[in-house]
């Protein structure tokens, strides 16, 4: 049971959102004694009838005697008066907030009326309500996963902040901040105006000579988007008058956004039609996946992210797994298409010349935060529709540039290809990313493209150069050769696509075999791209043809339950359409090292990717010391191969990977502790890690608790581990699993693994 917050709370206005906040006020426990005050006495007896308040006062100066907090939630017109009525009854200490959705009408009132005690008023507005209106809808569970946006000012006490944050959350609100500015710019384009469109559409058809038939006749889509046009036009005047500035601003953009879709529609423009519209389409999914808090699978944008709380930031971090121990895999399992296939087919399908259609592409998080920048520069792209996309080539010369930053969420590669990409446009870009991948480098990526002549700006955190990346363009490029330091697809592929700007030829050489996605994929597009050994060569100044494409399942999707059918007795799976890229196969050569019985079926070409389907079964898998040469073949499976060492027979080391260490997580230090969380002895090294194995038969981790770190491949790893565990997995933080394989929990589930998830 809740403990009172406040010995006595005075709501000023017994409506929807002041009795809803004294009924869960009441249920919670949250306050000694609730009081009302308004001009209704009616409003008032009703309220006590209710069980909503304990007492109610006309006289607003009696209301607020002695209590601890007041809320107003009188319309914003009236607010001025009512702080004018209670100021000088207002105890010392006392807290005012109120539930206004104008801001900066109600904090000028504030400073005017209540003088001092300003600093001890929280302005607020919860964003939540329903069609009834009145004392009698008052419900306590109103506010529950509904968002109140607090607008404290410089003069605001922060303890005040505090407290009313306090009381919103313990009433099952989510809270958020931001500038009063900001917050009435942003409900005047996401509520005010939408609302006086309603209002506009259908008085508009309503002063046509006849309009019964209109109305009649209206489909659905009419009711819904014309269902707000019945709210209270009392208060919506209201409203509109004390946000003018903020509304106008909307209506103009607005009006703007009209006049480029009736252009379309007059010109006969499909690609600008069909660019405005597929955009919309994504803006809504993205917003209905906010709202629902659902797995985010259209990257939230920086300004969203920006006008978050740190808290909230964080709020997908609730997902975790729980995994029982023991059981088997067996059947057969449809992985999700290629990432990195998934990457590249939109980029490049962006700047071919055509229409290129895309089939398999993975709907993970990392894969559309790509998908959704090259919208914002312009591009119209269909779908995706069940992994089916269709993307309308602008050229290599027909980028837009993007009205605001280019959003990467927790993609790497996303971010790195891009910077190449982007270092040949004739404008500049800034690219951002999440709190994971703001840490990571990327000035390894710039170094050589400032060779070339880019223009690139990191933020230097220690030398590594982290997001965000502003990209200037305009800037000549020409070709260079470079040796890369360290085997890198990404660095590789950034410089290639940069080359496809660069006046001459652009040759990268690599110590090490790399994924070659890249090659093949210009290849296919029309673009020569000469191999020679360990170098990849091309000029600039060419094109690309839009053409089909089909991206296979993703191999690195694959290994985990490549390990877990392996490690777990009597396991067997089969693993449909795999490719099997040979410098994407070293798990597989790893495991088969280590004894692993696995079998590659009907071989066979797609798109310029060979494929196929991958038979596993359970074996006695013995420690083995890694080949360095499959180091770079392997670098996203470790986390998983990781766990098929530490069910080995005998010792598993690994050397020469330090490219682990700057992963979503520093992947070697995380897996490290997880697998001491989990009782399994190990020694990490700089570039690596010893795994001593519990061999065949016998349990190879304890039950326990793992921090993934927000980090995908470490949460699904561990989620394996628990096949060969004495008790159960506990997996935080598990909400990026999203990023590379939606659906995971669902599918390993279904295979067997006794894995829940919990929010």
């Amino acid at each position: 049971m809740n403990s009172p917050l406040f010995h006595r709370v005075c709501i000023i206005g017994l409506g929807l959102i002041g009795g809803s906040l004294a009924a869960a006020l009441r249920e919670q426990k949250l306050a000694t004694e609730i009081v009302a005050g308004g001009r209704s006495a009616r409003t008032l007896e009703r309220g006590q009838a209710l069980g909503l308040i304990d007492a109610g006062y006309q006289d607003l100066a009696a209301a607020v005697d002695g209590a601890d907090l007041v809320f107003v939630a009188t319309p914003v017109s009236a607010m001025a008066a009512t702080f004018a009525s209670i100021a000088p009854a207002l105890k010392r200490g006392a807290i005012v907030t109120d539930g206004g959705s104008v801001k900066g009408a109600v904090i000028r009132a504030a400073r005017q009326h209540l003088g001092a005690r300003v600093s001890r008023f929280v302005p607020g507005h919860p964003i939540a309500g329903k069609e009834k209106s009145g004392v009698e809808a008052a419900d306590a569970s109103l506010y529950r996963q509904h968002r109140v946006i607090l607008t404290p000012t410089d003069e605001t006490d922060p303890a005040a902040t505090l407290a009313v944050r306090r009381m919103w959350t313990a009433v099952g609100a989510e809270v958020l901040s931001m500038r009063a500015d900001q917050h009435d710019q942003v409900l005047a384009e996401t509520s005010h105006l939408p609302h006086l469109l309603a209002f506009s559409l259908v008085d508009t058809l309503a002063r046509q000579g006849d309009s019964t038939d209109i109305f009649r006749y209206a489909a659905g889509g009419f009711r819904d988007f014309t269902r707000i046009a019945s709210s209270d036009p009392v208060m919506w005047h209201d409203i509109f008058m004390e946000n003018r500035d903020a509304v106008l601003s909307a209506a103009d953009l607005f009006a703007e956004g009209l006049a480029r879709f009736r252009e379309a529609v007059a010109s006969g423009n499909s690609d600008a039609l069909l660019g405005v519209m597929t955009r919309a389409n994504s803006a809504r999914a993205r917003f209905l996946a906010m709202n629902a808090r659902t797995s985010y699978t259209h990257a939230i944008d920086a300004a969203d992210e920006q006008s978050m709380n740190a808290e909230s930031r964080r709020e997908g971090a609730s997902v975790s797994f729980t995994v029982q121990p023991g059981g088997q895999l067996s059947g057969q399992v449809r992985v999700p298409g290629d990432k990195s296939i998934s990457h590249r087919s939109i980029m490049l399908g962006a700047l071919a010349e055509g229409i290129t259609e895309v089939e398999g592409f993975l709907e993970g998080e990392d894969a559309l935060a790509t998908l959704q920048a090259f919208r914002d520069m312009g591009v119209v792209i269909e779908g995706p529709h069940a992994g089916r996309v269709r993307v309308h080539g602008v050229g290599l010369h027909g980028l837009q540039a993007p009205a605001r930053s280019l959003y990467m969420g927790n993609s790497g590669t996303s971010m790195r290809l891009l910077m190449g990409l982007l270092a040949g446009q004739a404008f500049d870009t800034e690219l951002t990313g999440d709190a994971s991948l703001s840490k990571r480098p990327m000035e390894r990526v710039a170094r050589p493209l400032r060779d070339m002549g880019a223009s690139i700006s990191t933020t230097d955190a220690g030398g590594k150069g982290t997001p965000p990346v502003l990209v200037r363009g305009g800037k000549p490029l020409k070709g260079i050769h470079y040796d890369l330091p360290v085997a890198s697809a990404q660095v590789k592929s950034a410089i290639l696509l940069a080359g496809l700007y660069a006046d001459g030829d652009t040759s990268v050489t690599e110590p090490a075999p790399t994924r070659d996605h890249t090659e093949r994929m210009l290849t296919g597009f029309g673009y020569p791209v000469q191999r020679d050994g360990a170098t990849a060569r091309l000029s600039g100044g060419g094109r690309l043809t839009a053409c089909q494409l089909e991206v296979p399942a993703d191999i690195s999707s694959s290994a985990f339950f490549l390990v877990g059918a392996s490690i777990a007795e009597g396991g067997e799976l089969l693993l449909p359409h795999v490719g099997i890229n040979p410098t994407r196969t070293g798990v597989i050569d790893i495991l088969r090292l280590m004894g692993a019985d696995i079998t590659l079926e009907n071989e066979r070409d797609a798109g310029g990717e060979p494929v196929a389907d991958i038979r596993v079964k359970s074996a006695p898998l013995k420690g083995i010391t890694i080949p360095e040469a499959l180091v770079p073949l392997a670098i996203d499976e470790f986390p998983a191969l990781f766990v098929a060492a530490a069910c080995a027979e005998g010792d598993t080391v690994l050397h020469g990977a330090e490219e682990l260490r700057v992963k979503e997580s520093d992947r070697i230090q995380v897996m490290a502790d997880g697998l001491a969380a989990l009782g399994v002895p190990h020694e990490v090294y700089d570039d690596g890690i010893r795994i001593q194995g519990a061999g065949q038969g016998k349990p190879a981790f304890t039950g326990g608790e793992i921090e993934s770190h927000g980090d995908h491949r470490i949460a699904m790893s561990f989620a394996m581990a628990a096949l060969r565990a004495t008790g159960p997995i506990h997996i935080r933080d598990c909400a990026n699993v999203a990023t590379s394989f939606p659906g995971f929990a669902e599918l390993a589930a279904r295979a067997g693994l006794q894995l829940a998830v919990e929010d």
